[in-house]
């Protein structure tokens, strides 16, 4: 159903904007714009895959950093390379469980990781809207009304277990008492959201330069201040999971919100289009590795691809968090 969302999105604006625009901006793509998004996306990669550690060591799992990098990679070739944009993160999540023999908790890690990484995205995307000269600070109050509705609920469940222990049947309060372990422990410990927010703001500021780079390659001369706020916007929309690899709903806002940057609709497409090519780039190592993985195959439970059916609860759980494409 996602692959077909995108699809379509797709499909709508092609025939609308035309693709002459998108094609000219694609053959501009250079191997120095290349480079610099896979230098960016090695930082992001590393920031992302620490902060993943950070999560996985409050909730009692081991994860050293030079697995958790390769894990990422990984992840993210199968994000930008699947319908839905979330199964690169369901196989990190279920391969590492299998591995500290806890599925459970594996998934819970990457789960809290990923919606982790959202609200400081969320946090710093209120920022620009409210400090960066633009259209987007008519955005601002209900982007800023989502944020603290996520932190007062983070701030309830965190605190839920101090006024008692659920009933043992009740499954509402089991699951509430294991979320508010999970994020004193796991996401807002003082061992961990330093890091957390430090790690999610470096890879938020690289995606916004690699879309900054998208936007030059495409032929654009606004400056990157002024490219900022539609920038962020994109990368917001871009956590939601209905896309055929990657594309779609990034495309379509990018061309509802070209006024943001003072763009054309079709500037603004022919951005999204190179940002997605040059994210594409950047996660080829993921590509490498699962290659290798497959030549050098371990046995079961302690690695490799293992194909996970998007209608699983694992997927829909993940799904709340955004693709691992970005932040």
């Amino acid at each position: 159903m996602e692959a077909m969302a995108g699809v379509a999105i797709l499909v709508v604006l092609l025939r609308r904007l035309g693709t002459d625009s998108v094609l000219v901006a694609v053959r501009s793509i250079t191997v120095p714009s290349l480079a610099a998004a896979a230098a960016i996306g090695l930082v992001t990669t590393v920031c992302c895959s620490w902060r993943w550690r950070l999560v996985a060591r409050g909730l009692g799992v081991r994860l050293p950093l030079r697995v958790a990098v390769a894990a990422y990679y990984r992840s993210l070739f199968l994000n930008v390379t699947l319908p839905g944009g979330v199964l690169g993160d369901v196989h990190r999540a279920v391969n590492h469980g299998r591995d500290v023999g806890d599925v459970g908790r594996g998934v819970r890690a990457v789960a809290w990781e990923r919606s982790a990484g959202q609200a400081v995205q969320l946090a710093l995307a209120v920022a620009v809207m409210l400090f960066v000269p633009s259209p987007a600070r008519a955005l601002a109050p209900v982007v800023l009304a989502a944020l603290v509705g996520l932190v007062l609920a983070g701030a309830i469940l965190g605190r839920v277990r101090r006024r008692g222990r659920p009933t043992a049947g009740s499954r509402v309060g089991r699951l509430i008492a294991v979320v508010g372990a999970d994020l004193r422990a796991g996401v807002l410990s003082r061992r961990a959201w330093p890091g957390i927010v430090l790690a999610s703001t470096v890879v938020v500021v690289g995606h916004a330069a690699t879309f900054v780079i998208a936007a030059r390659t495409a032929g654009s001369t606004v400056s990157p201040v002024r490219m900022l706020p539609l920038a962020v916007v994109v990368l917001l929309a871009m956590g939601i999971p209905a896309s055929i690899a990657g594309w779609g709903p990034r495309e379509a806002v990018a061309a509802s919100t070209s006024g943001l940057a003072g763009l054309s609709a079709a500037d603004a497409v022919s951005t999204a289009v190179v940002y997605g090519v040059l994210v594409l780039a950047a996660s080829l190592p993921g590509a490498v590795l699962i290659l290798a993985g497959r030549l050098h195959r371990r046995p079961a439970g302690t690695g490799g691809v293992r194909p996970v059916h998007p209608g699983t609860p694992v997927v829909a759980a993940l799904a709340a968090g955004g693709g691992a494409e970005h932040g």
